[in-house]
């Protein structure tokens, strides 16, 4: 009697856990297939909700991740005095103008290093076209966010290292199950594109403006790693 009873709970207890399961499973994937931040950087999705909290699904990691952008050299930040001729507070009414400061910086050379999980984009449904979206979101970001702080911000470079396999293009899935783990090594094909000083600017002892900088891409259709492709999203140049 004892048994029956543990049997037909576990038994219940199962069928409700793969509901639940279910549940969160489907939920994900909605969230996933409507948000496009989802998909692409991925979220947590667990707060607050019944569902998902302790849920396999409730934390989706997103194929597209981004580092830090670090400067080339040391950055000189300026403090500005700027006047603000708006008063917010009622006991400011009197005056006619109020004083504020702004933080520049005068010039300065960022890069940040961006990758793309295959694996994680099967999950979260994350396509080519997304992909496309992406860099063409990057090149354009600053053109409609401009302000007086960062009013000349510009993308100089995006290079995108695509992995499509070894194999001869009849072999397509092979090319597939290749080009999802990676034909080269990242850090190798950063490495490939170098950022340094005029000799002018050496002189100066600091950049003013990025025609103080040389870019050198050593890849070339060439040396470039077997399987590898490399696409200058930035003027729409490509080498394999």
């Amino acid at each position: 009697m004892i048994n029956d009873e543990l049997d037909e709970g576990v038994a219940k207890g199962s069928d409700e856990f793969k509901d639940i399961k279910d549940k969160a499973q489907a939920a994900m994937k909605w969230l996933c297939r409507e948000f496009y931040d989802v998909r692409t950087f991925g979220g947590v999705l667990s707060t607050g909700n019944e569902v998902m909290k302790g849920s396999a699904y409730g934390q989706v990691r997103g194929p597209v991740q981004f580092t830090f952008g670090q400067s080339f050299h040391s950055i000189t930040p300026l403090e500005i005095t700027i006047t603000r001729c708006a008063v917010t507070k009622k006991e400011d009414a009197a005056k006619e103008r109020t004083m504020g400061n702004k933080h520049i910086v005068p010039y300065a050379l960022y890069a940040a290093k961006g990758y793309v999980s295959p694996a994680f984009a099967e999950r979260t449904g994350f396509t080519q076209t997304d992909l496309d979206l992406l860099f063409e979101a990057l090149l354009n970001m600053f053109e409609h966010d401009r302000s007086a702080a960062r009013g000349e911000m510009v993308v100089r470079g995006l290079y995108d290292f695509e992995h499509v396999g070894t194999q001869h293009e009849n072999n397509a899935e092979q090319n597939k199950r290749e080009a999802r783990l990676g034909c080269a090594h990242a850090h190798k094909l950063f490495e490939g594109i170098q950022v340094g000083l005029t000799d002018e600017a050496k002189e100066k002892g600091f950049p003013e403006s990025f025609a103080d900088y040389v870019v050198v891409c050593d890849w070339t259709g060439e040396n470039l790693p077997n399987g590898v492709k490399l696409h200058r999203r930035h003027d729409n140049e490509s080498t394999s």
